[in-house]
């Protein structure tokens, strides 16, 4: 199984990086903002660059379109998994017309509010992730498996 990691760097890749006794054993890659946290965090691992700031730029909306275009058309995830935030928009959206499932993790700070990033994927979402039982008032077919931390 081939993994694709999307997410900002920060709060978002760590999120993502707490899941790493799950990809052990997987053929993975990450797409992350091109700054130190993610150089030194993925250190080692197979790393593609988005364009940053992500949240309400238009302009970077495109690029990063291009960029999943491209990223996901080389590597052919069986599965994208993201935390957020704008970045992973591109990826599930072009993800799910080449076939891959797609998870999406809201993240932990959101007990009874969306973000806006996860508003814009639940549609396509083969599996929507929650980590707060209120959330499921918010997104009625998310899954609730507590806390990753």
């Amino acid at each position: 199984m081939k993994v694709c990691l999307v997410g900002s760097s920060g709060g978002h890749l760590t999120h993502l990086y707490m899941l790493k006794p799950f990809l052990e054993n997987k053929d993975r890659f990450w797409v992350t903002f091109d700054k130190e946290d993610a150089r030194s965090l993925l250190k080692g691992e197979k790393v593609y660059s988005c364009y940053y700031p992500t949240n309400r730029n238009v302009k970077n909306l495109l690029k990063n379109t291009a960029v999943a275009w491209k990223v996901l058309r080389k590597e052919r995830p069986d599965l994208i998994i993201s935390s957020g935030a704008a970045v992973a928009v591109p990826f599930f959206y072009l993800g799910k017309l080449l076939g891959a499932k797609l998870i999406y993790i809201e993240v932990f700070d959101r007990i009874d509010k969306p973000t806006m990033t996860g508003k814009m994927v639940y549609p396509v979402t083969d599996q929507f992730v929650v980590e707060w039982e209120e959330m499921k008032k918010v997104y009625p077919k998310a899954i609730n498996l507590g806390s990753i931390f």
